[in-house]
């Protein structure tokens, strides 16, 4: 399977520039469209400063990577924006999957007007990033997400959106990230004194080793040498590309997965918020996590999924209890419709309200669905018959697995899923259970 799919944009995006007013425009492609609108929001942003900034650094997350070869760099990737619910968010992966940021324009961060809602992929070139880098304090700044048109005030300048290549492992890496954010636990909250003190104790060049936010007294500080409450931080080098957001930021809050998998640090300014996270090690890209593949082994009916995406809207929370009570549905049920869109990136997750929200992608759900290479080798192992239990009891299941020239022994209890793979050897479950645990769990559900 292809890892990009490229589209072609029916028109370039623009920012043009006058004395007083800059406005911005982004172009959108969608293979699903709820409603034909010609744009999604319009309106002036109430700090356009710092959300420049933000943009800035979020297209420095895009361009990076710290497990990739200058070749594969070489191809640039484009954020994500969401509009809806007095809400923008734009959202990026960088190239090696690893790492995750995260615009959040809030309500009082704008001054405009939502069309309509919707998920688009927008183009961050090089004379677009020039000239937010030129957009000041006081300066009118007017945000476009969609394909309406804005005014050409002076010199003619624009900046032209080229065809871009979308990763489908952004899509992959997108379930991952909100699966590891809503588990997260809260650390820290920093204020402007904090944040710089901390991020003086980042050590400077490439770091293979792990680090730890650890608290001496009344000051957070990054230690080669852990505490028994430190924060393990893989690659802690990775939080240079805040460096450019320090000065600005009010607070920093921290938050951690419970057993480290990743780190998301959350930087405030007003109406607007940054986020960062972090994987656990640099090359461990969140797209190869799997770490949402036990939520696609039950049967989900593709109507009521399509149900779902027809019917909710772009940054719309989504509470599984409440839609539960609306729609008269067992909650089991519904839970299991929540696990589906998580597991296919429908939902992002947002640390502040505690809860997901609806992200419509534009792709279609039958593309989604094909991103599980583990999941798809799981079901391969089942259509073979290659799935045999030895026993069965109540908190414990022993099975055989045919492989490739050999057979594998699962182990399935209430503390721990095992596998005689090396796939199993390698990461002890630590990035999502192997095809032949997912089999055993199908074979079972399905007796």
């Amino acid at each position: 399977m292809s890892e990009t799919l490229t589209y072609q944009y029916a028109q370039p995006s623009n920012l043009e520039k006058s004395p007083d007013q800059s406005s911005l425009f982004l172009s959108k492609y969608s293979e699903v469209i709820k409603e034909e609108a010609p744009c999604f929001f319009w309106g002036k942003m109430t700090q356009p400063f710092e959300l420049s900034k933000c943009l800035i650094t979020l297209s420095n997350v895009v361009q990076s990577s710290f497990s990739m070869s200058p070749f594969q760099m070489s191809l640039l990737k484009d954020p994500i924006v969401t509009a809806g619910n007095e809400r923008i968010r734009f959202e990026g992966f960088s190239h090696c999957a690893g790492v995750y940021g995260r615009v959040d324009v809030l309500p009082d961060g704008h001054d405009g007007e939502f069309i309509a809602s919707g998920t688009t992929n927008v183009d961050f070139n090089r004379p677009m990033i020039t000239a937010l880098s030129g957009v000041q304090k006081k300066q009118n700044v007017v945000l476009s997400v969609g394909q309406k048109e804005v005014g050409i005030h002076t010199k003619g300048k624009s900046v032209i959106e080229r065809k871009v290549p979308l990763p489908t492992k952004w899509i992959k890496g997108l379930t991952t990230v909100q699966l590891y954010q809503s588990e997260c636990e809260f650390v820290a909250q920093l204020n402007k004194v904090q944040i710089l003190q901390l991020f003086r104790s980042i050590p400077k060049g490439k770091i293979k080793k792990d680090f730890y936010l650890i608290k001496r007294g009344n000051q957070w500080v990054f230690s080669p040498i852990t505490s028994r409450q430190g924060v393990t931080i893989g690659g802690v080098d990775r939080l240079h590309l805040l460096s450019n957001l320090m000065t600005l930021a009010d607070q920093l809050k921290i938050y951690a997965h419970p057993k480290m998998q990743s780190t998301t640090w959350q930087l405030y300014f007003g109406s607007v918020c940054f986020s960062l996270s972090l994987s656990r090690e640099p090359w461990r890209g969140y797209s190869g996590e799997g770490a949402a593949l036990d939520k696609l082994i039950d049967d989900t009916p593709d109507d009521w999924l399509e149900a779902v995406d027809n019917f909710a809207f772009a940054n719309q929370s989504f509470n599984p209890a409440m839609m539960s009570v609306q729609e008269g549905l067992a909650l089991p049920k519904v839970e299991n419709i929540a696990a589906k869109l998580s597991a296919m990136g429908l939902l992002g997750y947002d640390l502040d309200e505690n809860q997901f929200y609806y992200r419509r992608l534009p792709f279609k759900l039958q593309r989604i669905l094909s991103l599980n290479p583990r999941l798809k080798g799981a079901q391969k192992l089942i259509d073979q018959d290659a799935v045999h239990i030895i026993s069965e009891q109540k908190n414990r299941v022993e099975a055989e697995v045919q492989g490739s020239g050999v057979k594998h022994i699962v182990l399935l209890d209430d503390h721990q899923e095992r596998c005689t793979c090396t796939w199993y050897s390698r990461h002890k479950g630590d990035r999502g259970p192997c095809k032949h645990v997912l089999a055993t769990k199908m074979k079972v559900k399905r007796n």
